[in-house]
């Protein structure tokens, strides 16, 4: 019998959920924003912060994710549903992951900041100020995840590669000026120097469109240097 998708990603999600390695990136994400983000400040610029905060963040949590089972557990569950599906459920699990964290420190970030433009004076409507943030953080989730899916098994498995590789990648995907991330952020960013909201809809598609490719990628060569059971 075949093991289906939705029950593997809620396999992935309970091992993850007990074995406590979803802490480290969490404690990462809380430092990030206490760090980055102040309370007062204008909205979106917040919201840009801390849209980018979760781009690293779910890097990790794709890393902790392709890790995160036994060997034999693996093999088991690589022998039921096949490398393709096993690989594609991790990966689903650690965007999840990564979403549901972006959606309440968004929303968090949202209720205890100033909704005005950066020189405060022109009002930013809150709710399309909010929204525009959890966009720009889908953005970023998805980026990540296609940072952690390049930096992650198959591709590379010593974190002497990875890890260095995973943070080199996260800097650039935010200061490059043609990826979606720092499209996103960017949005947001030089919407509070006048005080209106653009969404970052484009930059999301984008992201979108990289991530799909990448993880594609990541199963195919899952599928092909496992072998056959």
């Amino acid at each position: 019998m075949t093991a289906s998708l939705p029950v593997l990603v809620h396999y992935q999600a309970a091992l993850l959920a007990r074995s406590y390695r979803w802490l480290a990136p969490l404690l990462l994400y809380c430092v990030l924003l206490v760090v980055g983000v102040r309370t007062g400040e204008p909205i979106l610029d917040s919201l840009g912060g801390a849209a980018a905060a979760l781009l690293p963040v779910s890097a990790w949590l794709v890393r902790v994710c392709l890790g995160n089972e036994p060997l034999a557990a693996r093999d088991c569950a690589t022998a039921a549903a096949g490398p393709v599906r096993v690989q594609l459920a991790c990966l689903i699990t650690a965007l999840g992951s990564a979403l549901g964290l972006g959606a309440v420190g968004t929303l968090l970030v949202a209720a205890f900041s100033d909704p005005r433009s950066s020189d405060l004076r022109v009002d930013v409507p809150l709710g399309e100020a909010t929204a525009a943030g959890l966009l720009a953080a889908v953005a970023c989730a998805l980026l990540g995840t296609a940072l952690g899916a390049l930096c992650g098994p198959p591709l590379l498995h010593s974190p002497a590669w990875a890890v260095p590789a995973t943070a080199c990648g996260a800097l650039l995907a935010l200061v490059v000026g043609g990826s979606p991330a720092n499209a996103a952020v960017s949005a947001l960013v030089s919407g509070s120097h006048s005080g209106t909201v653009t969404a970052p809809l484009w930059p999301l598609v984008g992201a979108a469109v990289l991530t799909a490719a990448v993880v594609g990628l990541s199963c195919a060569l899952r599928a092909r240097w496992t072998p056959r059971l």
